[in-house]
């Protein structure tokens, strides 16, 4: 199973991709990624929103705008990460999801905007967690879950202020004064 996982988010339009951006980011770090990077316009917001959810919930992946794609892909390949792009277009996710799986180190790209042919060229592995359109959130978060086998569902966060306490029906949150080791 992956020790460190890495999401690009390929694209970002500063006030029409928001919501779904911050939604990429947010799914990134519930899933177990150590870091997100966005190629695009830097957005106040999305940093924020990231941060508030690393003080209150507990370390998780920090977030990080970047001006393109080529320079981390080859940055992230040099130190021996795997690179998964991922697209409707390529090999079905359960026809490789063992094989990545047992890979260490993992840069996972997930669109926005329409991708470069160079893009699929450069990756490692083009991945399509469906065969038929959908959202990137959606993908990911399958993907992220599909290899790390759950294992990623039961994460505790270092340094959490609350946490939520499962239960059947209703809502138990505990808070805690300090930020929990």
């Amino acid at each position: 199973m992956a020790s460190d996982i890495i999401v690009f988010r390929y694209g970002h339009r500063h006030v029409r991709d928001y919501r779904v951006t911050s939604h990429c980011c947010l799914v990134s770090r519930a899933f177990g990624a150590s870091k997100t990077y966005v190629m695009g316009e830097t957005d106040e917001k999305i940093l924020r929103t990231v941060d508030e959810m690393n003080a209150h919930w507990g370390k998780g992946a920090g977030v990080e705008f970047v001006d393109g794609w080529r320079k981390k892909l080859s940055e992230y390949q040099k130190k021996g990460y795997t690179s998964v792009h991922l697209t409707m277009y390529g090999t079905p996710l359960q026809e490789v999801e063992k094989e990545l799986a047992k890979k260490d180190k993992l840069f996972v790209i997930i669109g926005s905007q329409k991708v470069e042919k160079e893009v699929y060229d450069k990756s490692d592995y083009n991945i399509s967690v469906t065969l038929q359109p959908h959202s990137e959130i959606a993908a990911l978060a399958v993907f992220l879950d599909r290899v790390q086998a759950g294992a990623e569902l039961g994460k505790k966060f270092a340094g959490a202020k609350i946490e939520v306490e499962p239960t059947q029906r209703g809502k138990q949150v505990k808070e805690y004064a300090e930020r929990k080791k």
